[in-house]
């Protein structure tokens, strides 16, 4: 046999081999699985995968998470979003502080009520596989050096907001959660095109200027540089406290509003109709244009507040949009849209009562 036939031999041999060894790691993928930005490891005995949380941190987590504590309040409505209520074992929710969550979804019900000081000891107790905690927790090293997964959630602006859902999706690793996740960035995507294909248009000078305001006492607004004057902006305002730095939650004084002179006052978290009321009764609010012109509202509340870092995001761009600039924006829809909401991504049917509670920040019964 000349050394020509030999080669062409073995040149055949390896490539038999190599398609051999090809076909073997792709069927041993295939039965092991993988989810759309999830490392999963080769081992065929692993019990962890790979996920990427919103800082870009690769953490280990089991490849079945079925036990979900979550300390940043916003995004435990992110969870429910997703399908996840059910798998919730330690929450910063509770009956009191958000009815509407746990009337749209009662597993939280079989939750533990966590509280802002939460004690780690409790948080282990409830035996979880995941801990979802905001950048700013200040017990991320102590409970992950105990040896939980813990992913840190954060977003500051709507691109953000949607990598945490999707990284959210991920970390919970199943198809229902991967597929809300891209149904509920789609949804938001299309409304802020929607909203933003009319305000984009509206020139600056002629733009409302919208204060929102937290609390009467102290005295707090949301400044600029956060999602609050993303949504403001979206809907066709401008921020009237955009100067404000350290964004959300800043205390301000009276004299201070009174020179922004706001166009449209919206009243959220911690004030509520009692302080509506409080505020058109003022001597001093009388002065702002806003109360002049009857434009103090308050922000509805749902699962959670909608103009905060929550899942109803998508909600309030269009309500905001309608009563910022009610004239521009007739067409849309607030009632259904917030029906389709939460037939869509709670699977609860709100009623015409109910949906009128949630706009006027008002409990369920």
């Amino acid at each position: 046999m000349n050394k020509k036939i030999i080669t062409i031999l073995f040149i055949a041999l390896l490539s038999v081999l190599f398609f051999t060894g090809c076909m073997e790691e792709k069927i041993s993928s295939q039965e092991h699985g993988s989810t759309k930005g999830v490392s999963a490891s080769n081992d065929e005995n692993a019990e962890n995968r790979t996920v990427t949380d919103s800082l870009g941190r690769q953490v280990q987590v089991p490849l079945k998470v079925e036990r979900v504590a979550d300390t940043w309040m916003g995004h435990n409505e992110v969870l429910a979003m997703l399908g996840a209520d059910d798998r919730i074992i330690a929450t910063m929710f509770s009956p009191k502080t958000r009815p509407w969550a746990y009337k749209v979804c009662p597993a939280y019900y079989n939750a533990v009520t966590l509280s802002p000081t939460y004690d780690v000891e409790a948080l282990l107790a409830t035996r979880p596989d995941v801990v979802f905690m905001p950048s700013r927790d200040k017990n991320i090293e102590k409970v992950s050096n105990l040896g939980v997964p813990v992913v840190e959630v954060s977003f500051t602006d709507f691109d953000s907001m949607k990598k945490c859902f999707s990284d959210t999706a991920n970390v919970l690793g199943d198809e229902e959660a991967l597929e809300r996740s891209q149904k509920y960035n789609a949804y938001l995507d299309s409304k802020l095109e929607s909203v933003k294909n009319i305000s984009s248009k509206i020139p600056y000078e002629e733009r409302p200027k919208v204060l929102h305001l937290v609390s009467l006492s102290p005295l707090c607004v949301d400044g600029g540089g956060n999602i609050i004057s993303d949504w403001i902006e979206a809907a066709g305002g401008v921020n009237a406290a955009e100067e404000v730095k350290g964004g959300i939650m800043q205390e301000v004084s009276m004299e201070q509003i009174l020179k922004w002179n706001p166009d449209v006052v919206i009243l959220s978290v911690n004030a509520k109709s009692r302080e509506k009321e409080q505020i058109m009764n003022s001597d001093q609010w009388k002065k702002v244009k806003a109360v002049q012109d009857n434009r103090v509202f308050l922000n509805p509340e749902g699962a959670f507040i909608w103009s905060r870092a929550g899942a109803e995001e998508a909600l309030q761009i269009q309500w905001a949009a309608k009563t910022i600039n009610p004239d521009k924006f007739q067409f849309i829809d607030i009632n259904n849209e917030t029906k389709w909401f939460y037939k869509t991504f709670f699977e609860y049917e709100l009623t015409d009562g109910e949906v009128q509670k949630i706009l006027n920040a008002e409990a369920p019964n």
